[in-house]
């Protein structure tokens, strides 16, 4: 794996736990009691998004160094989850 790879992979990881991460315990305007004029009820009342990004960050670090491991031990390769042999290496016959 390459330093973009690594990269590309961090930030993939990253966008996908941020993304679940804003879904867990959203506190809304209406249950918090206080709604904002010319906002929707069901808008958030305190995001936390500090919090959320460090919790983001460090659980992405954890699944980006077992990832990066398994590819870079070459545990796992592309011949290994190649279940529709695709990548048959032997040329085809001729027909001819």
């Amino acid at each position: 794996m390459s330093l973009t790879g690594g990269i590309v992979l961090f930030s993939v990881i990253w966008f996908i736990v941020f993304f679940i991460a804003l879904q867990i315990r959203p506190d809304s305007q209406a249950e918090a009691g206080e709604i904002v004029p010319g906002t929707p009820a069901g808008a958030p009342a305190n995001l936390k998004m500090k919090r959320k990004v460090i919790t983001t960050t460090m659980i992405t670090i954890v699944l980006w160094s077992v990832i990066a491991g398994v590819i870079l031990s070459g545990a796992v390769t592309l011949k290994d989850i190649d279940w529709f042999d695709r990548m048959n290496t032997t040329p085809p016959s001729d027909q001819g």
